[in-house]
């Protein structure tokens, strides 16, 4: 840990050290005494995490938005932690929520705070034990019994009713996700998209769309990066990453599982032990009773949204607002995305 030592501005700007620790003693979160010492800590590509420790020894993890923040970015983090707050108690696996700061002028955006949680983020890499392929596939069921978890979770139950915009939700996808894309040709120095089959990608979807769809609350960016894995066994110790988190079909999570663990973002070729999609629907169908008849079209959204999605990185990093690396980085996996659903279109079991 790095001791703050009287110095306020320790991460370029990202945290306005004197306003946050006047916050904090007003605040609900847990401990006493000023934050002494604190941790970039390290993972995310799009927002911060900070691991802090107060006078008193306790200790808290503080999730803010980038540097250079999105006009929603606020409003995304009111929503994760009103979300977060809402788990309490529930069996899905997630960090529990602490406290939340609904004015920007204390660090420049709002913020919330959570609890450490003991584990690791795999999406970075295997420890300890998980080099056994034993491991590898428990901790694949686990995952799906996270996110199957978070199925069972009804909405009105714990306050959510209203949250994102349920009707509707299944007709309006492609539409959603195509307008976000158009919308990055605004951006000053992004050259335009270069994402195969992307437009035949979205008239598939709309002409293949299911019927209904069943509302719950879903995370939106579930895969390997955003679990953190226990050491002392194959299970998953939290979910982290709610940034997307809304109402909508469950079976789109299982489907972002599936499409992230094709070599886009995982460990997937480094652990032969990881469960092969087949196994990984086939638990989630148990654990749900959710019918997968139509996975191909979850799928094909998941790698549609996805991809258009991390293709906004990539226009940001032309404007500036983003790290070039990265940029390129997440459109080369945006193509990949593409690519797969190209092929999910064209009937080809991957």
């Amino acid at each position: 840990m790095v001791g703050l030592g009287g110095t306020l501005d320790d991460r370029g700007g990202l945290l306005d050290w004197s306003a946050l620790q006047v916050w904090l003693t007003s605040s609900s979160a847990p401990g006493n005494g000023p934050v002494v010492a604190f941790r970039e800590l390290a993972g995310g590509t799009q927002n911060h995490l900070f691991h802090l420790t107060r006078e008193d020894g306790t200790e808290m993890v503080l999730r803010r938005p980038p540097r250079h923040p999105r006009p929603n970015s606020n409003e995304t983090m009111l929503r994760e932690a009103r979300v977060l707050a809402a788990l309490s108690g529930s069996d899905v696996p997630h960090p529990a929520f602490l406290a939340v700061c609904d004015d920007p002028s204390v660090i420049g955006t709002c913020f919330h705070l959570g609890e450490v949680v003991d584990g690791f983020n795999p999406g970075s890499g295997l420890e300890g034990r998980y080099d056994d392929p034993r491991w590898q596939h428990a901790f694949g069921l686990s995952m799906v019994d996270a996110i199957a978890a978070l199925a069972a979770v009804e909405p009105s139950a714990v306050g959510l009713a209203d949250l994102g915009r349920p009707v509707g939700w299944l007709e309006r996808q492609v539409s959603r996700w195509r307008s976000l894309l158009e919308s990055y040709a605004e951006t000053e120095g992004y050259a335009g998209p270069n994402l195969p089959d992307v437009d035949r990608v979205g008239i598939w979807l709309d002409e293949h769309r299911p019927r209904e769809a069943t509302i719950r609350i879903i995370h939106g960016d579930f895969h390997l990066a955003n679990v953190m894995a226990r050491r002392d066994r194959p299970e998953v110790a939290a979910i982290v990453d709610w940034e997307l988190t809304t109402s909508g079909d469950p079976r789109l999570d299982i489907a972002w599982l599936l499409a992230t663990s094709q070599s886009v973002g995982s460990f997937h070729a480094s652990a032969p032990g990881f469960p092969d999609w087949r196994e990984l629907a086939d638990r989630y169908a148990d654990q749900t009773g959710l019918s997968l008849e139509d996975l191909a079209w979850w799928w094909t959204l998941a790698c549609y949204k996805l991809g258009i999605i991390l293709e906004g990185t990539n226009a940001r990093a032309a404007a500036g607002r983003a790290p070039a690396e990265t940029g390129r980085d997440l459109h080369d996996r945006a193509v990949q995305l593409l690519t797969m659903a190209g092929r999910l279109v064209d009937g080809i079991v991957l």
